[in-house]
């Protein structure tokens, strides 16, 4: 790969129990704050316990603790506790962390996947070795769908026939290690009766796409989220754009629960024809229609 595709993260690093560290990518975060008193929200999640204002607005906050399954922090633990606010699937959350380390450098090339041993209600996307201590990266969506349901369902998007028929003419493939973003994805095209393919990491889809290549059935569509262990979504685009002859180009689409323009533009600068905050079935269905236009 190019020297100009490397791209540093950084993560911080925060712990939930006096154990391993835990780690969020900083792109996520808006601020890190010192507890401060909240206002009680009537019939919530047990994980969510209040409310606070930030910058004008009421934001809520989520015990991260009790949300993944430890102790939650008690009334003595939280004055010395942090507050990571977030802006994740367009919306802003506070996470109550017990303490907070700092932050350091890495890359998601360096980021292993999660064991298969922990099943799917693990809330770790991956695993990364930072200073000789294994860091645990949260699946911040995961989370979020534990404690807001309603939030992994997607509203009925309207096509008509012709553009329902278009999508079914097309070869998908989806790609995210995040098994409630493959959900929201999966769910909007099977609405529609769409087929498609589903993969958790680029290297598959990159395996994959080559397969496909060589049966004469190219992939058409490439909806990949960003952020993933090992070959991440830029990465992927750049090794698609890069691979000559081998595979036939291709419609990109990347997506990110960032609110941030940042990724936007590195999406358009490796080769992405678009680049989308998840999750809004509508946009990436409409995405997807953009692309079989210039296929």
């Amino acid at each position: 790969m190019a020297e100009g595709t490397k791209h540093p993260q950084k993560l911080l690093l925060f712990y939930l129990t006096n154990q391993r560290p835990f780690g969020l990518g900083t792109l996520k975060i808006r601020e890190i704050m010192p507890f401060v008193p909240l206002t009680k929200l009537p019939h919530s999640h047990s994980a969510v316990i209040g409310t606070m204002s930030f910058r004008g607005s009421a934001v809520p906050v989520i015990d991260m603790a009790a949300a993944v399954g430890y102790q939650p922090l008690t009334a003595e633990e939280r004055k010395t506790a942090s507050i990571i606010v977030t802006d994740v699937q367009r919306q802003e959350i506070g996470f109550l962390v017990r303490s907070v380390r700092k932050i350091v450098e890495t890359e998601w090339k360096k980021v292993m996947p999660p064991p298969k041993s922990l099943g799917d209600r693990a809330f770790i996307t991956g695993l990364v070795n930072i200073e000789d201590q294994i860091v645990q990266l949260l699946d911040v969506e995961l989370l979020l769908a534990r404690v807001y349901p309603e939030s992994v369902n997607p509203r009925e998007v309207t096509l008509t026939d012709v553009q329902r028929e278009t999508l079914k003419g097309l070869n998908i493939l989806l790609v995210d290690d995040s098994q409630v973003a493959r959900k929201q994805l999966s769910d909007a095209l099977d609405s529609k009766d769409v087929s498609y393919f589903v993969t958790t990491n680029g290297q598959d889809a990159l395996d994959l796409m080559l397969d496909a290549n060589r049966d004469g059935k190219p992939i058409n569509i490439l909806v990949s989220d960003i952020e993933m262990p090992g070959l991440d979504g830029y990465e992927l685009t750049f090794n698609v754009r890069d691979s000559g002859n081998a595979l036939k180009q291709p419609y990109i689409i990347l997506h990110t629960s960032l609110n941030s323009e940042m990724s936007v533009s590195y999406a358009k600068q490796v080769g992405a024809d678009e680049a989308l905050t998840k999750f809004d079935a509508e946009e990436l269905l409409h995405a997807m229609l953009r692309g079989a236009e210039q296929g």
